[in-house]
């Protein structure tokens, strides 16, 4: 099986001056991740690897870089899953946690559960030694969030104006023929004390089943649960459209429906990819058989081949 790695950056009206940081954020995301799945990883290796870089980058809103609720604090949530065995963790509301979907994996792994929330999670990070981190939050989102206003607005402004991030995810498909998914965030600016979003729940924010595919979502969580947008896309697929097809008419749906914005990245069980959103802007970038494929405008699709990629690094 050929091996697919697709990574996302969120969807948001993403502003110049971190157009360039997001579009290279996801190739090294890509990358990562592809690595894994090149020297014979796991697709849920993969999805993981390609995260975390993203949580390390505080150009994204996710570990390093998440945005502030309104009281000031970080409150993260992530989700990982397995689409052979249909495994899942979650988290939600954690803080000082440097990368969430580490932690959910270990929920996943090492618990019968599939979410752990706030408190108990840190109680969980600290039994397993996961260390507390004290520096996720950058200059820039402490100067944005005393600047921005009240949470109503601040939704329509972030996702329509340049006001704050969102979401990271990556799907993938290993030469196994598994897939898997994996989506993190901070969430959504001056959001209420314990506001979760689509990113940890499963079929929302993100879903992957082997009998169809994998997805990962982004964009205003509260309309994405609302169609429950990563299955939505997922069933669109089993009806026969192409990843493409299906991540647009779920969007689209998503759209007339309940007014909602967003994106998602799918990879099917076959190896068809999509990255497709509704915002502004979203950074994403692909692996395939050795040729890179990102964009961050609407209809924008960039390539580099293996020689390109060998060079950057």
């Amino acid at each position: 099986m050929k091996t697919v790695i697709v990574v996302h950056g969120g969807a948001w009206a993403i502003p110049d001056m971190l157009a360039k940081g997001s579009v290279a954020g996801v190739k090294n995301a890509a990358w990562a991740g592809d690595a894994v799945l090149k020297n014979g990883g796991s697709a849920i290796d993969a999805v993981e690897k390609a995260v975390r870089s993203l949580e390390d980058d505080p150009t994204f809103d996710a570990g390093h870089g998440a945005v502030l609720n309104i009281d000031g604090e970080v409150e993260l949530d992530s989700i990982i899953m397995d689409g052979e065995t249909l495994a899942t963790g979650a988290v939600a509301s954690v803080r000082n946690i440097a990368n969430p979907v580490s932690l959910a994996r270990a929920v996943m792994e090492k618990t019968d559960h599939v979410m752990l929330t706030d408190r108990g999670a840190s109680m969980f990070a600290e039994r397993i030694g996961i260390p507390v981190a004290d520096d996720l939050v950058t200059e820039l989102e402490r100067k944005d969030w005393e600047q921005s206003s009240s949470y109503p607005v601040g939704v329509e402004k972030f996702f329509n104006t340049q006001w704050g991030h969102d979401t990271v995810g990556a799907v993938a498909l290993d030469s196994l023929g598994n897939v898997a998914c994996a989506t993190s965030t901070g969430g959504i600016r001056n959001k209420m004390v314990g506001r979760v979003g689509d990113s940890p729940i499963i079929g929302s924010g993100g879903y992957a089943d082997n009998r169809s595919g994998a997805v990962s979502c982004t964009g205003h969580g509260e309309s994405i649960l609302k169609v429950t947008l990563a299955r939505l896309i997922l069933f669109q697929m089993e009806q026969g459209k192409s990843a493409t097809a299906a991540a647009e008419a779920s969007l689209q749906y998503m759209g007339e429906r309940v007014k909602g914005c967003g994106g998602a990245i799918v990879v099917s069980s076959t190896g068809d990819w999509a990255a497709s959103f509704t915002t502004p802007r979203m950074a994403w970038a692909s692996i395939k058989e050795d040729v890179l494929h990102y964009g961050l405008n609407p209809k924008e699709d960039f390539t580099e081949s293996s020689d390109d990629i060998i060079k950057w690094k």
